[in-house]
């Protein structure tokens, strides 16, 4: 290949490239499940239209560091360089918005280990990134880009004056009179909730649960994930289709195809 070819074929792909960047679908009920064991953490998401990422968080020497367990963790890999800094600069990038059509982006931060002790690291660290993070005064919520959602948090969260991040909730939680603006999430484990195991259509009386709990979470204001899913190409269509508001999935390309065809 002549070097005139061979800088053709580049500047063919650096356009392809920045097409591909530009038609990016924002896919608001996509939820990338434990987003940081991907090659890039968040770009990955980002790349295919992600509205929703996960991160679990551990405490270690004063920094919260994002990995499984906390044997897993890496120095390097704080909570900040891993989502906070990128999205700060992917807003800006983008003039206020993470791609700029959709209506919310969000930061579901699991933390492992000792809540007491990790809730006011974190609730320090996200005090910093106040510029692009949904606020909570009570009952009074200032929209930010990003909304923030902790699990297995220390209930001490909600004693903050001004906070924020919110409360994942579980479904017992819905018996307990949670405003939205305290816990705006009810996550559950599909496997602990429902006995169908994807293998033919799902059962009648099933699907009339997944119904009534669907109208309690949204009549309480609230959006509604499960995790482990038997046979998520199986799944998906049922939970889409009952208005579940995120679609948990370890693989990008896998649920953004299928939302996009859905759509």
């Amino acid at each position: 290949m002549t070097r005139h070819k061979a800088l053709v074929a580049v500047a063919v792909i650096a356009a392809f490239t920045a097409v591909c960047s530009a038609e990016i679908v924002p896919l608001e009920r996509a939820h990338s499940h434990n987003d940081y064991e991907h090659d890039r953490p968040l770009l990955d998401a980002l790349d295919h239209g992600f509205c929703s990422v996960e991160a679990d968080i551990n405490l270690i020497d004063g920094k919260l560091l994002v990995a499984h367990s906390a044997r897993e963790t890496k120095p390097e890999r704080t909570l900040e360089a891993l989502y906070l800094e990128p999205l700060r600069a992917q807003i800006k990038k983008n003039g206020g918005k993470v791609y700029g059509s959709e209506k919310q982006f969000w930061l579901l931060i699991d933390i492992k280990g000792d809540a007491r002790r990790t809730w006011p690291v974190l609730n320090n660290i996200l005090k910093q990134y106040a510029d692009i993070l949904t606020a909570y005064d009570g009952k009074k919520v200032t929209p930010g880009t990003v909304s923030v959602v902790v699990d297995n948090a220390d209930r001490a969260i909600a004693a903050e004056n001004v906070r924020y991040a919110a409360i994942d909730g579980r479904l017992d939680d819905l018996d307990q009179d949670v405003p939205p603006t305290l816990m705006p999430w009810i996550s559950a484990s599909w496997q602990d909730t429902f006995s169908w195991d994807a293998k033919g259509p799902i059962p009648p009386e099933e699907l009339e649960k997944l119904r009534e709990i669907v109208k309690r979470v949204h009549a309480q204001g609230k959006k509604l994930r499960f995790w482990a899913l038997p046979n998520p190409l199986v799944v998906w269509p049922v939970l889409y289709d009952e208005g579940v508001d995120f679609l948990n999935s370890d693989s990008h390309p896998m649920l953004r195809d299928f939302l996009l065809q859905r759509k």
